[in-house]
């Protein structure tokens, strides 16, 4: 993708149609001729072939011509000396284009190299499917019409790029921890992030996103019973935790706290790690839950980091205190189809003994709850009233 986007100077659309019909060549051709000895090659040539014959049936001007037959002399465009370890990893760093904001590189990303729906991401970015189809449009746009390049980049550019690929990695990650069938991308994401961490060693939100995602990670056994219902944090069973990986998870991250440049990431990841290395949920030092939080709020205000902080707090200081916090967040209406805003009001209202509000917003959750697993853990809930 990223070779084609160059190759069609930024056209987002047409490079994504080559690449589809290069794949969908391969699937007819490779059964029967074999897999070739450089795939990736091609397939550029192929995804090449295709779009230069579109450009040619879109424009015969003589100049229009002898510029695409330049073009396909040009060198396979996806060579570069950044010395990125990996070529999907490469493929993110060329497409994380810092002239983008911040949300349209991670979006068009996500979209084209990681495979998500426009729906996926929009539900990863919270905003509606339509709102998130417009946004990658505009983005798509952009790059046309500023004839932004898609290049590799060179090794003294990779710190302008990494914190729109870690954002990546860990929206990857996400997409496939709230689903158990989509487990893969969740090691595909740890994968990348080591590498990252191997690329630039120097980085600690690199640390701090590998530690994050291998704390969250080792807790996977125990999510889902062996009915595959959610099973929630205080009550899963913490001998079925990957101890080994928790370990390795918070040693990651103390090492990349120690560098004094603290993130977001290394403050979720040390939000993990107090959860993780928890002996009995009864144990969990809430109070340093709650000030950890704090300085992320300071340090990337947003509805779902004070929403979580809501959470803390109410371990701390009781459901009414967190309720009142809560019901501040729902009032701003920032997140009014996030399922886990009125699941959190709904749990906060039941442990504070007001059932019949409960039951309102356990119903709001159900019909906003992505997966089967979680319809059936808030219906539970639900039914216990």
């Amino acid at each position: 993708m990223a070779a084609m986007i160059r190759f069609t100077g930024g056209d987002w659309d047409l490079a994504e149609e080559c690449a589809q019909d290069a794949f969908a060549r391969a699937l007819q051709t490779w059964p029967g001729s074999g897999v070739p000895d450089q795939p990736l090659a091609w397939l550029t040539t192929t995804a090449r072939h295709r779009a230069i014959d579109r450009m040619r049936r879109a424009s015969t001007e003589a100049a229009k011509l002898r510029e695409v037959a330049a073009m396909d002399q040009e060198p396979p465009p996806y060579l570069s000396d950044a010395d990125i370890p990996d070529e999907r990893l490469e493929l993110m760093f060329t497409c994380c284009h810092p002239a983008l904001n911040l949300e349209a590189q991670v979006a068009l990303t996500l979209r084209s190299l990681a495979g998500m729906s426009t729906a996926e991401i929009a539900r990863a970015f919270l905003v509606r499917e339509r709102t998130m189809s417009q946004r990658l449009f505009r983005a798509k746009q952009k790059v046309a019409h500023a004839a932004i390049p898609f290049r590799v980049p060179p090794a003294h550019l990779l710190p302008d790029r990494l914190p729109a690929v870690l954002h990546v990695l860990y929206l990857l990650f996400n997409e496939g921890y709230g689903d158990p069938r989509k487990a893969r991308l969740c090691r595909e994401a740890i994968r990348l992030a080591r590498l990252v961490t191997e690329l630039m060693p120097d980085e600690p939100e690199a640390q701090g996103l590998l530690a994050l995602m291998m704390l969250h990670d080792a807790r996977r056994p125990a999510r889902l019973d062996a009915a595959g219902d959610v099973v929630t944090l205080d009550e899963q069973d913490r001998t079925l935790w990957d101890q080994e990986r928790i370990a390795e998870g918070a040693a990651i991250c103390e090492q990349a706290l120690r560098r004094g440049r603290a993130g977001p990431f290394q403050l979720q990841a040390a939000i993990a790690a107090c959860h993780a290395t928890a002996p009995l949920a009864s144990l969990t030092d809430w109070p340093q839950i709650v000030g950890l939080y704090d300085e992320l709020v300071r340090m990337t205000p947003g509805p779902v980091v004070e929403l979580n902080r809501a959470v803390a707090v109410g371990m701390v200081s009781g459901p009414e205190e967190a309720l009142r916090l809560v019901d501040a967040i729902a009032g701003s209406g920032r997140l009014d189809d996030y399922y886990l805003l009125h699941a959190t009001r709904a749990d906060l209202l039941r442990r504070a003994g007001r059932g019949p509000e409960a039951a309102v917003h356990y119903r709001s959750a159900i019909e906003l709850a992505p997966t089967d697993a979680e319809r059936r853990f808030l219906s539970g809930r639900l039914d216990l009233l």
